[in-house]
Protein backbone atom coordinates (compact mmCIF):
# COMPACT_ATOMS: atom_id res chain seq x y z
CA UNK A 1 0.00 0.00 0.00
CA UNK A 2 1.16 3.59 -0.56
CA UNK A 3 2.22 5.92 2.23
CA UNK A 4 -1.15 7.65 2.14
CA UNK A 5 -2.70 4.46 3.56
CA UNK A 6 -0.71 4.71 6.81
CA UNK A 7 -2.32 5.86 10.05
CA UNK A 8 -2.80 9.64 10.43
CA UNK A 9 -1.48 10.17 6.89
CA UNK A 10 -3.14 12.95 4.86
CA UNK A 11 -5.05 12.19 1.73
CA UNK A 12 -3.13 11.97 -1.54
CA UNK A 13 -3.72 10.82 -5.09
CA UNK A 14 -4.30 7.07 -5.28
CA UNK A 15 -1.86 4.70 -6.92
CA UNK A 16 -3.41 2.88 -9.88
CA UNK A 17 -1.80 -0.18 -11.50
CA UNK A 18 -3.47 -1.74 -14.54
CA UNK A 19 -2.21 -4.64 -16.65
CA UNK A 20 -4.70 -4.68 -19.50
CA UNK A 21 -7.83 -2.93 -20.67
CA UNK A 22 -11.00 -4.37 -19.15
CA UNK A 23 -14.26 -3.90 -21.00
CA UNK A 24 -16.24 -3.08 -17.86
CA UNK A 25 -13.58 -0.54 -16.85
CA UNK A 26 -13.88 1.24 -20.19
CA UNK A 27 -17.67 1.41 -19.89
CA UNK A 28 -17.48 2.77 -16.34
CA UNK A 29 -14.97 5.50 -17.20
CA UNK A 30 -16.99 6.68 -20.19
CA UNK A 31 -20.11 6.81 -18.02
CA UNK A 32 -18.64 8.98 -15.26
CA UNK A 33 -16.59 11.33 -17.47
CA UNK A 34 -18.27 14.60 -18.39
CA UNK A 35 -15.76 15.26 -21.13
CA UNK A 36 -15.02 12.66 -23.75
CA UNK A 37 -11.42 11.49 -23.79
CA UNK A 38 -9.69 8.70 -25.66
CA UNK A 39 -9.53 5.33 -23.86
CA UNK A 40 -7.64 3.14 -26.27
CA UNK A 41 -4.79 1.68 -24.20
CA UNK A 42 -3.72 0.86 -20.65
CA UNK A 43 -1.96 4.20 -20.09
CA UNK A 44 -5.02 6.22 -20.99
CA UNK A 45 -7.18 4.14 -18.66
CA UNK A 46 -4.67 4.59 -15.84
CA UNK A 47 -4.47 8.38 -16.16
CA UNK A 48 -8.25 8.75 -16.46
CA UNK A 49 -8.96 6.60 -13.40
CA UNK A 50 -6.31 8.38 -11.33
CA UNK A 51 -7.73 11.82 -12.13
CA UNK A 52 -11.28 10.77 -11.28
CA UNK A 53 -10.39 9.15 -7.94
CA UNK A 54 -8.19 12.13 -6.97
CA UNK A 55 -11.12 14.52 -7.12
CA UNK A 56 -12.04 16.18 -3.86
CA UNK A 57 -15.58 14.83 -4.09
CA UNK A 58 -14.49 11.27 -4.81
CA UNK A 59 -15.91 9.97 -1.52
CA UNK A 60 -17.34 6.48 -1.32
CA UNK A 61 -20.06 5.30 1.03
CA UNK A 62 -18.90 1.94 2.33
CA UNK A 63 -21.96 1.27 4.48
CA UNK A 64 -24.40 2.82 6.95
CA UNK A 65 -24.55 1.91 10.65
CA UNK A 66 -27.27 2.61 13.21
CA UNK A 67 -25.55 4.05 16.30
CA UNK A 68 -27.33 4.73 19.61
CA UNK A 69 -27.63 8.36 20.64
CA UNK A 70 -26.90 7.73 24.32
CA UNK A 71 -25.74 4.93 26.61
CA UNK A 72 -28.17 2.06 26.96
CA UNK A 73 -29.04 2.96 30.55
CA UNK A 74 -30.24 6.42 29.46
CA UNK A 75 -32.24 5.42 26.39
CA UNK A 76 -36.04 5.65 26.79
CA UNK A 77 -37.73 2.35 26.10
CA UNK A 78 -40.78 2.06 23.87
CA UNK A 79 -42.88 -0.96 22.99
CA UNK A 80 -43.02 0.13 19.37
CA UNK A 81 -39.67 -0.80 17.75
CA UNK A 82 -40.12 1.85 15.06
CA UNK A 83 -40.50 4.64 17.62
CA UNK A 84 -37.60 3.23 19.61
CA UNK A 85 -35.36 3.29 16.52
CA UNK A 86 -36.36 6.83 15.48
CA UNK A 87 -35.73 8.46 18.85
CA UNK A 88 -32.84 6.40 20.18
CA UNK A 89 -30.66 5.74 17.12
CA UNK A 90 -29.03 7.75 14.36
CA UNK A 91 -27.76 6.66 10.96
CA UNK A 92 -24.02 7.15 10.43
CA UNK A 93 -22.55 6.81 6.95
CA UNK A 94 -19.10 5.24 6.80
CA UNK A 95 -17.34 7.32 4.14
CA UNK A 96 -13.94 6.58 2.64
CA UNK A 97 -11.70 7.44 -0.30
CA UNK A 98 -9.63 5.25 -2.59
CA UNK A 99 -5.91 4.99 -1.82
CA UNK A 100 -4.86 2.09 -4.04
CA UNK A 101 -6.07 0.18 -7.11
CA UNK A 102 -4.18 -2.98 -8.10
CA UNK A 103 -5.43 -4.97 -11.07
CA UNK A 104 -2.15 -6.78 -11.73
CA UNK A 105 -1.33 -9.03 -8.76
CA UNK A 106 -4.00 -8.66 -6.08
CA UNK A 107 -6.93 -7.42 -8.21
CA UNK A 108 -8.17 -5.30 -5.33
CA UNK A 109 -9.08 -1.78 -4.33
CA UNK A 110 -8.25 -0.24 -0.93
CA UNK A 111 -10.31 2.39 0.93
CA UNK A 112 -9.35 4.57 3.88
CA UNK A 113 -11.91 6.23 6.17
CA UNK A 114 -12.31 9.99 5.95
CA UNK A 115 -11.28 12.16 8.93
CA UNK A 116 -14.93 13.03 9.60
CA UNK A 117 -15.91 9.35 9.79
CA UNK A 118 -12.94 8.59 12.04
CA UNK A 119 -13.94 11.39 14.40
CA UNK A 120 -17.55 10.15 14.52
CA UNK A 121 -16.45 6.64 15.43
CA UNK A 122 -14.02 7.87 18.10
CA UNK A 123 -16.69 10.03 19.75
CA UNK A 124 -19.17 7.18 19.73
CA UNK A 125 -16.64 4.82 21.24
CA UNK A 126 -15.69 7.23 24.02
CA UNK A 127 -19.11 8.61 24.98
CA UNK A 128 -21.43 5.66 24.44
CA UNK A 129 -19.70 2.37 23.72
CA UNK A 130 -17.19 2.65 26.58
CA UNK A 131 -19.97 3.42 29.06
CA UNK A 132 -22.02 0.43 27.95
CA UNK A 133 -19.16 -2.03 27.97
CA UNK A 134 -17.99 -0.80 31.39
CA UNK A 135 -21.46 -1.25 32.89
CA UNK A 136 -21.55 -4.88 31.75
CA UNK A 137 -18.42 -5.85 33.65
CA UNK A 138 -17.72 -6.04 37.37
CA UNK A 139 -15.44 -3.53 39.09
CA UNK A 140 -11.77 -4.15 39.80
CA UNK A 141 -8.99 -1.75 40.87
CA UNK A 142 -7.50 -1.20 37.39
CA UNK A 143 -10.82 -0.94 35.56
CA UNK A 144 -10.53 2.78 34.71
CA UNK A 145 -6.98 2.33 33.49
CA UNK A 146 -8.01 -0.55 31.25
CA UNK A 147 -10.93 1.50 29.92
CA UNK A 148 -8.66 4.39 28.92
CA UNK A 149 -6.25 1.95 27.34
CA UNK A 150 -9.14 0.46 25.36
CA UNK A 151 -10.07 3.91 24.03
CA UNK A 152 -6.49 4.65 23.00
CA UNK A 153 -6.22 1.35 21.18
CA UNK A 154 -9.44 2.10 19.31
CA UNK A 155 -8.09 5.46 18.14
CA UNK A 156 -5.03 3.75 16.72
CA UNK A 157 -7.05 0.96 15.13
CA UNK A 158 -9.59 3.21 13.41
CA UNK A 159 -6.84 5.38 11.95
CA UNK A 160 -4.99 2.33 10.63
CA UNK A 161 -8.15 0.78 9.21
CA UNK A 162 -8.00 0.08 5.47
CA UNK A 163 -10.81 -1.82 3.83
CA UNK A 164 -9.82 -4.01 0.89
CA UNK A 165 -12.22 -5.54 -1.57
CA UNK A 166 -12.37 -6.74 -5.16
CA UNK A 167 -11.46 -4.26 -7.89
CA UNK A 168 -14.81 -4.95 -9.49
CA UNK A 169 -16.27 -2.61 -6.85
CA UNK A 170 -15.28 0.24 -9.20
CA UNK A 171 -18.41 -0.56 -11.17
CA UNK A 172 -20.31 1.35 -8.47
CA UNK A 173 -18.41 4.55 -9.25
CA UNK A 174 -20.43 7.65 -10.16
CA UNK A 175 -19.65 11.16 -11.34
CA UNK A 176 -16.61 12.92 -9.86
CA UNK A 177 -15.33 9.62 -8.55
CA UNK A 178 -17.89 9.10 -5.79
CA UNK A 179 -19.61 5.76 -5.37
CA UNK A 180 -20.89 3.02 -3.11
CA UNK A 181 -20.30 -0.67 -2.67
CA UNK A 182 -22.68 -3.01 -4.48
CA UNK A 183 -23.51 -6.71 -4.54
CA UNK A 184 -23.38 -7.26 -0.77
CA UNK A 185 -19.94 -5.72 -0.32
CA UNK A 186 -21.47 -3.14 2.04
CA UNK A 187 -22.30 -5.88 4.56
CA UNK A 188 -18.70 -7.05 4.54
CA UNK A 189 -17.48 -3.49 5.11
CA UNK A 190 -19.92 -3.05 8.01
CA UNK A 191 -18.72 -6.25 9.66
CA UNK A 192 -15.11 -5.12 9.29
CA UNK A 193 -15.81 -1.72 10.90
CA UNK A 194 -17.84 -3.18 13.77
CA UNK A 195 -14.96 -5.55 14.43
CA UNK A 196 -12.96 -2.55 15.65
CA UNK A 197 -15.20 -2.28 18.73
CA UNK A 198 -13.54 -4.63 21.18
CA UNK A 199 -15.32 -5.29 24.51
CA UNK A 200 -13.72 -4.54 27.85
CA UNK A 201 -12.59 -7.83 29.34
CA UNK A 202 -12.06 -8.21 33.09
CA UNK A 203 -8.79 -9.73 34.26
CA UNK A 204 -8.72 -13.50 34.65
CA UNK A 205 -9.19 -14.85 38.18
CA UNK A 206 -6.01 -15.09 40.15
CA UNK A 207 -4.70 -18.52 40.95
CA UNK A 208 -4.26 -18.80 44.70
CA UNK A 209 -1.12 -20.67 45.60
CA UNK A 210 -1.51 -23.10 48.45
CA UNK A 211 1.13 -22.27 51.04
CA UNK A 212 2.55 -25.43 52.46
CA UNK A 213 4.50 -25.46 55.68
CA UNK A 214 8.18 -26.19 55.24
CA UNK A 215 9.31 -29.19 57.26
CA UNK A 216 11.68 -28.28 60.06
CA UNK A 217 15.27 -29.37 59.63
CA UNK A 218 16.40 -31.53 62.57
CA UNK A 219 19.03 -30.03 64.83
CA UNK A 220 21.25 -33.03 64.54
CA UNK A 221 23.38 -33.15 61.42
CA UNK A 222 24.08 -36.82 61.66
CA UNK A 223 23.21 -38.81 58.56
CA UNK A 224 21.22 -41.30 60.61
CA UNK A 225 18.61 -38.65 61.52
CA UNK A 226 17.96 -37.28 58.07
CA UNK A 227 15.41 -39.88 57.06
CA UNK A 228 12.74 -41.57 59.08
CA UNK A 229 13.20 -45.29 58.94
CA UNK A 230 10.07 -47.31 58.72
CA UNK A 231 9.69 -49.75 61.59
CA UNK A 232 11.16 -53.10 60.75
CA UNK A 233 8.61 -55.83 60.65
CA UNK A 234 9.42 -58.62 63.01
CA UNK A 235 9.67 -62.02 61.46
CA UNK A 236 7.10 -64.47 62.77
CA UNK A 237 8.24 -66.93 65.38
CA UNK A 238 9.10 -70.40 64.08
CA UNK A 239 6.12 -72.70 64.01
CA UNK A 240 6.16 -76.43 63.98
CA UNK A 241 5.45 -77.69 60.50
CA UNK A 242 3.08 -80.28 62.01
CA UNK A 243 0.81 -77.38 63.06
CA UNK A 244 1.13 -75.31 59.87
CA UNK A 245 0.81 -77.80 57.06
CA UNK A 246 -2.75 -78.79 56.24
CA UNK A 247 -3.79 -82.40 56.58
CA UNK A 248 -5.60 -82.35 53.24
CA UNK A 249 -6.18 -79.82 50.37
CA UNK A 250 -9.69 -79.09 51.69
CA UNK A 251 -8.57 -78.37 55.28
CA UNK A 252 -6.87 -75.13 56.34
CA UNK A 253 -4.81 -74.68 59.47
CA UNK A 254 -3.79 -71.30 60.94
CA UNK A 255 -1.47 -70.20 63.70
CA UNK A 256 -4.40 -69.34 65.93
CA UNK A 257 -4.83 -73.10 66.79
CA UNK A 258 -1.30 -74.30 67.55
CA UNK A 259 -2.43 -77.13 69.83
CA UNK A 260 -5.29 -78.54 67.79
CA UNK A 261 -3.72 -81.87 66.92
CA UNK A 262 -2.27 -82.80 70.36
CA UNK A 263 -5.67 -82.22 72.02
CA UNK A 264 -7.54 -84.71 69.84
CA UNK A 265 -8.25 -87.92 71.72
CA UNK A 266 -8.41 -91.39 70.36
CA UNK A 267 -12.03 -91.83 71.31
CA UNK A 268 -13.06 -88.56 69.60
CA UNK A 269 -12.02 -89.68 66.16
CA UNK A 270 -14.24 -91.39 63.64
CA UNK A 271 -12.32 -93.84 61.56
CA UNK A 272 -13.57 -94.71 58.14
CA UNK A 273 -12.50 -97.78 56.28
CA UNK A 274 -10.91 -97.31 52.89
CA UNK A 275 -12.99 -98.32 49.89
CA UNK A 276 -13.10 -102.05 49.34
CA UNK A 277 -12.07 -101.59 45.73
CA UNK A 278 -8.61 -100.39 46.74
CA UNK A 279 -7.66 -102.44 49.80
CA UNK A 280 -8.75 -105.42 51.81
CA UNK A 281 -10.60 -105.06 55.11
CA UNK A 282 -8.28 -104.66 58.02
CA UNK A 283 -8.59 -105.15 61.72
CA UNK A 284 -7.60 -102.82 64.53
CA UNK A 285 -6.82 -105.66 66.88
CA UNK A 286 -3.11 -105.48 66.18
CA UNK A 287 -2.96 -101.88 67.33
CA UNK A 288 -2.42 -100.79 70.89
CA UNK A 289 -2.76 -97.44 72.57
CA UNK A 290 0.95 -97.05 73.00
CA UNK A 291 1.66 -97.77 69.35
CA UNK A 292 -0.92 -95.26 68.20
CA UNK A 293 0.45 -92.37 70.26
CA UNK A 294 4.02 -93.05 69.26
CA UNK A 295 3.39 -91.73 65.75
CA UNK A 296 3.45 -87.96 66.49
CA UNK A 297 6.66 -88.39 68.48
CA UNK A 298 8.39 -90.16 65.64
CA UNK A 299 7.17 -87.64 63.09
CA UNK A 300 8.06 -84.62 65.21
CA UNK A 301 11.61 -85.78 65.49
CA UNK A 302 11.93 -86.16 61.75
CA UNK A 303 10.22 -82.96 60.64
CA UNK A 304 12.99 -80.42 61.57
CA UNK A 305 15.38 -82.20 59.22
CA UNK A 306 13.06 -81.90 56.23
CA UNK A 307 13.29 -78.95 53.85
CA UNK A 308 10.17 -76.90 53.01
CA UNK A 309 10.07 -78.11 49.43
CA UNK A 310 10.19 -81.69 50.66
CA UNK A 311 7.28 -81.05 52.96
CA UNK A 312 5.18 -79.47 50.23
CA UNK A 313 6.00 -82.19 47.79
CA UNK A 314 5.04 -85.09 50.10
CA UNK A 315 2.29 -83.56 52.17
CA UNK A 316 -0.32 -85.59 50.31
CA UNK A 317 0.85 -89.18 49.96
CA UNK A 318 -0.70 -92.50 48.93
CA UNK A 319 -0.48 -94.15 52.35
CA UNK A 320 -3.54 -94.93 54.45
CA UNK A 321 -3.51 -93.95 58.11
CA UNK A 322 -5.63 -94.07 61.20
CA UNK A 323 -6.25 -90.33 61.49
CA UNK A 324 -6.09 -89.35 57.81
CA UNK A 325 -2.81 -87.45 58.28
CA UNK A 326 0.22 -89.62 57.53
CA UNK A 327 3.36 -88.65 55.66
CA UNK A 328 3.99 -90.49 52.42
CA UNK A 329 7.56 -91.23 53.40
CA UNK A 330 6.29 -92.91 56.59
CA UNK A 331 4.43 -95.56 54.65
CA UNK A 332 6.93 -98.44 55.24
CA UNK A 333 6.64 -98.09 59.03
CA UNK A 334 2.85 -98.44 59.13
CA UNK A 335 2.17 -100.85 56.32
CA UNK A 336 2.72 -103.99 58.36
CA UNK A 337 0.95 -102.70 61.44
CA UNK A 338 -2.55 -101.87 60.28
CA UNK A 339 -3.16 -102.75 56.67
CA UNK A 340 -2.07 -103.00 53.13
CA UNK A 341 -0.97 -99.97 51.08
CA UNK A 342 -3.25 -98.73 48.28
Amino acid sequence: LPASAAAFAPRASPTVVLSRVEQWMTVTLKRVNKVKRPLNNVGQHTRCLTEILSHQNAIWNLCSIMLPKAPESKLPKDDNPLVDALFNYQLAHMEAYVVHVDMVSQNEIAFKLTPETIETLIDHHKEIYSVDTASKTWDWPEKEIQLKKLQEEFVQAVNRFVYRTSASALEGMEEEGAGELLCGLADEAKAAIMGLFVPLLPPPPRIVDVVRSTPLVPSSTGPDDWWHHSPTQQSPSPVDSWDVLPSSPSTTTSDSHPNMWPNIGYNDMSLSSPPSSHCQPFSTAAFTTSEFYECPTTLASAVPYLLPDMLVQHQCGTAAGMDGFVWADRYPEFALQYGTAM
